[in-house]
């Protein structure tokens, strides 16, 4: 089947959370996050390595509304369901329809961080991949040196399948670092 014809919630709803899939328009709010939270970032994710416009933001949100279209990546963005605010992103990346298996990412605003929020978020994105997508495998992928983000898997009872060595580069090419690989599989 083309994943295209593959019907994919754009809204998933939590406790506390509403995830969504990007909108056009969604940039200003995300930059935002993005520019209050850019030191917490900066040594983890690639995108931040130079400042990003709102404009490059929102050509971003715009094209990863796109790629949820095409089921090529399924991005969603994080707002508390009380009043709106906008905590961060989260979503499928290394999408593999055949298998199916499905990578997971996120980033969370600073000021919004140690609350929960992204355990609750990813807890539910790995619930829907197995349960509603059909998935047999749902990985995280992070630096070994990413403690905070080591903490959610870790919090979800992924298991530890290993931890690569000198497998990849830090996000300013200054150092070798090593890559956990946590994961839950469908029984």
């Amino acid at each position: 089947m083309n994943p295209i014809m593959i019907d994919v919630k754009t809204t998933i709803e939590t406790e506390r959370l509403q995830l969504r899939m990007p909108m056009p328009g969604d940039g200003p709010a995300v930059n935002k996050a993005i520019q209050d939270s850019i030191n917490e970032l900066k040594p983890w994710l690639g995108f931040v390595q130079t400042t990003p416009s709102v404009e490059d933001t929102e050509i971003n949100a715009r094209e990863a509304h796109a790629h949820f279209l095409t089921r090529e990546k399924l991005r969603y963005l994080i707002y508390l369901k009380e009043d709106g605010t906008f905590l961060g992103s989260t979503g499928f990346h290394n999408i593999d329809w055949d298998v199916p298996k499905f990578e997971i990412g996120y980033w969370m605003h600073t000021k919004h961080s140690g609350r929960g929020y992204m355990r609750e978020a990813v807890g539910a994105l790995t619930s829907f991949a197995l349960e509603d997508l059909g998935g047999s495998r749902v990985e995280i992928r992070c630096e070994a040196e990413n403690i905070k983000s080591r903490a959610i898997p870790e919090a979800l009872d992924y298991n530890l399948e290993g931890i690569l060595r000198n497998e990849d580069r830090s996000v300013d090419k200054k150092r070798l670092t090593d890559t956990c690989i946590y994961a839950k599989i469908r029984v």
